[in-house]
């Protein structure tokens, strides 16, 4: 999956999704990471124990069946299409789920997005995992689509961090990517990317970027986040492929832009940066600019299941069990 997910450049380190104009449309995104969401769905299934869905089950007639719509309650970019249809595959049950939207489509409120045709009581069980998956990864490509759109005609590229759901991370940078935004590094293997700690612990700047040069035998990219104009001068002479101008004024980023020149690393800036803020962090001539909020602060994206009944169970009563 890691290949086929994220394919990482060898001198940026760094996903680029394909754009098209205003969003980009890549519905391989969630595609490719098939065995993550199998995951993901088995693991949320479980949590709901699904198998045992007493109030539908109790409430429901066995046989009912029914259509169902999932409808979209806000303006935005739509993620995570290929869930639903992976939620009722896991459950068996033979709900056909049709997709009238695909990842990376703008929606808007009260349009279509899917719909359901089967056992009434599959797809009641199925519905809350199936939003669920669907309002964070909507959230998450809206808010990375309201960043892109921010730097709008800059060259700054817009990146998300590993500040991600515990055991979503894929899913969640599918969602990014849908929303037109580039993935940062996968995971601790993709790169080196010499923090804070990092640094303390190492003795310094040039300590700890030295001692990833005794090491790197692989090749990989090196990153060092600094947070100081002394800290940045030191690091544009150490021969590493990218800067993180951390928590930085605006000023100090246009001069440290200034100092690297036309040659020197790529320089990435981060630290508490809003949409507010963002077009002024772009015009610093910043090759990149990283938002964890795009993935730990997205708002649910707001959408419903509605279902109707279309062949009820010919007047029998509801199942009782246990």
């Amino acid at each position: 999956m890691r290949e086929a997910y994220n394919v990482y450049m060898n001198d940026l380190c760094i996903s680029r999704p394909e754009r098209r104009d205003p969003a980009p449309h890549p519905a391989h995104q969630t595609a490719v990471a098939v065995d993550a969401m199998a995951d993901a769905v088995r693991r949320a299934l479980a949590e709901d124990r699904a198998e045992d869905d007493i109030t539908t089950r109790w409430s429901v007639p066995d046989g009912t069946r029914a259509h169902a719509r999932v409808v979209a309650r806000q303006d935005g970019v739509i993620a995570g299409t290929a869930i639903p249809g992976e939620v009722y595959r896991q459950l068996g049950s033979d709900v056909v789920v049709t997709e009238h939207v695909q990842d990376g489509d703008r929606v808007h409120t009260g349009q279509d997005l899917l719909t359901l045709a089967g056992p009434a009581r599959e797809i009641i069980t199925g519905e809350r995992t199936a939003l669920n998956f669907l309002q964070r990864m909507s959230g998450i490509a809206t808010a990375a689509a309201a960043f892109a759109e921010a730097v709008t005609g800059l060259p700054a590229r817009i990146l998300d961090t590993r500040k991600t759901a515990p055991g979503l991370r894929a899913l969640d940078k599918a969602a990014v990517a849908a929303g037109g935004v580039s993935n940062h590094r996968l995971d601790l293997a993709a790169m080196v990317l010499l923090k804070e700690n990092h640094i303390a612990a190492a003795g310094g700047v040039s300590a700890a970027i030295a001692a990833v040069h005794a090491c790197n035998t692989r090749g990989v990219a090196v990153e060092v986040e600094v947070e100081s104009t002394a800290q940045a001068i030191e690091a544009l002479s150490a021969g590493v492929e990218w800067i993180m101008l951390d928590n930085m004024s605006i000023e100090d980023m246009r001069h440290i832009v200034t100092l690297r020149g036309s040659e020197g690393p790529r320089l990435e800036a981060s630290g508490s940066i809003t949409l507010d803020t963002v077009r002024a962090v772009a015009e610093t001539g910043v090759d990149a600019i990283s938002v964890g909020a795009i993935t730990h602060s997205a708002p649910a994206f707001d959408l419903s299941l509605l279902l109707t009944p279309t062949a009820p169970a010919g007047g029998g009563h509801p199942a009782r069990f246990g």
